[in-house]
């Protein structure tokens, strides 16, 4: 069915050249394969190189004259954006394997196709044309040939078009299970209710997407990645969308920051443009103008590159915690310096879930807020002996203004103790 749905949707003829980039463990390697070889067409393969710089992939599918080609999301968003000759004879780019947020403003010399689909049923269950200059994420497009989506909540009932829902796949592409798991393939395989046939089932992806009123689907991520701080239920995508839109910023992933049972935080992983720095009040003041207070970052790091998975999607366990060298600030990291700016960081550390805080860091902008700004004074009262004001964390929030304050509150307290008193204290 795959094989089939391919060549009738991309026209595919003897004459085609495609290229070959996937691992065969993969399950793109599949349709980077047999649509083409039952076609008669031609499969070309680049070297390791090659295949993982973009100006020389770009450079080789000209040269190599491929008409059609597929490259995980991760490698398509950068390719995209370099210059390309008008006469170039790729007429096709497919991508998939991961969220598509980047896609150029101008016209390309070929059409760019979006696809969506799980290995458990059989690689490609969506595809769409990709519409460039065109705002907002673009869709996973519709489903395929003999292939049913349906968009439901968790009674498997389907949900109005525009709902948020977990996507879930019917039809022909379906497989029969996991080898030698049945609970698994249980709690994923389940029965279609939609279908007449008795032995009809479904696949649950786990994702969460919505039905579109031009009967189109957009992707809103993870049922599993949704992250909820302060009540509020957050999509990492929705973030991302917003900060790939940053001029210098090549690439972004959300992740939420906290170990089981902590406050969480969001923490943004970033991947500048040649040339281009940032600071991390220019994402926060960029961010402001598109995203509600609750969905910005606490933290900003930034990395050379991405971590990838051998099928070239964002390992997102691979991310670094973030730490004093790859964190973005406003101002430079400043340790501190006092016996009290030490044991008031290691506070702040403990209750942040953070490694290490500069002195000129803001409580609020490190993921603070009210609840933890109470547990904080609590800690200080009993840490340092002196009772502040919450409305003292508001107007001092960094370690070295907060500092101040205790010290001044600490001072106070002996100047105002009797001779007695002071004696004892230090005896």
């Amino acid at each position: 069915n795959l094989v089939s749905w391919h060549r009738r949707a991309f026209k595919v003829t003897r004459q085609d050249r495609a290229s070959h980039l996937a691992s065969v463990g993969f399950d793109a390697a599949v349709w980077e394969m047999w649509p083409y070889l039952t076609a008669g067409a031609s499969l070309h393969l680049p070297d390791e190189v090659t295949r993982i710089s973009p100006e020389l992939l770009r450079d080789w599918l000209v040269t190599n004259e491929i008409t059609i080609s597929f490259l995980p999301t991760v490698l398509a968003e950068r390719v995209m954006t370099l210059q390309w000759p008008v006469d170039t004879t790729l007429r096709i780019l497919l991508t998939g394997a991961d969220t598509l947020h980047r896609i150029p403003t101008g016209k390309l010399p070929f059409e760019l196709v979006n696809n969506y689909g799980p290995t458990e049923c059989t690689v490609v269950a969506t595809s769409g044309r990709v519409q460039t200059g065109v705002a907002g994420l673009p869709t996973i497009g519709r489903p395929i040939d003999n292939t049913q989506v349906y968009i439901l909540d968790e009674k498997l009932q389907r949900v109005p078009t525009g709902a948020p829902g977990e996507l879930c796949i019917g039809g022909a592409g379906v497989a029969r299970g996991y080898l030698n798991r049945p609970e698994q393939t249980a709690k994923q395989f389940v029965s279609d209710p939609f279908s007449a046939e008795p032995s009809a089932r479904l696949y649950r992806t786990g994702d969460l997407a919505r039905y579109l009123d031009d009967g189109e689907i957009a992707y809103l991520g993870r049922l599993d990645e949704q992250i909820k701080i302060l009540g509020h239920r957050i999509e990492p995508n929705e973030i991302e969308a917003v900060l790939d839109c940053h001029p210098a910023i090549a690439s972004s992933v959300i992740i939420a920051c906290g170990a089981a049972g902590e406050e969480k935080r969001l923490a943004a992983y970033l991947v500048m443009n040649p040339g281009r720095t940032l600071v991390a009040a220019d994402l926060r003041g960029f961010l402001q103008s598109e995203l509600p207070d609750y969905m910005m970052p606490s933290v900003f790091v930034s990395l050379p590159a991405m971590p990838l998975t051998a099928n070239g999607k964002v390992d997102r366990l691979a991310l670094p915690e973030p730490n004093a060298e790859n964190t973005l600030r406003d101002e430079e990291f400043i340790r501190p310096r006092t016996s009290i700016e030490q044991r008031l960081a290691a506070t702040l550390c403990s209750l942040l879930n953070l490694s290490e805080v500069s002195v000129s860091d803001n409580f609020f902008l490190l993921g603070g807020h009210s609840l933890l700004g109470t547990q904080l004074i609590v800690k200080i009262r009993s840490t340092f002996g002196v009772d502040l004001a919450l409305r003292t964390l508001f107007d001092a929030p960094t370690i070295a203004d907060l500092s101040a304050a205790i010290e001044q509150q600490i001072v106070a307290k002996v100047e105002n103790m009797s001779e007695e008193e002071a004696q004892a204290l230090l005896a």
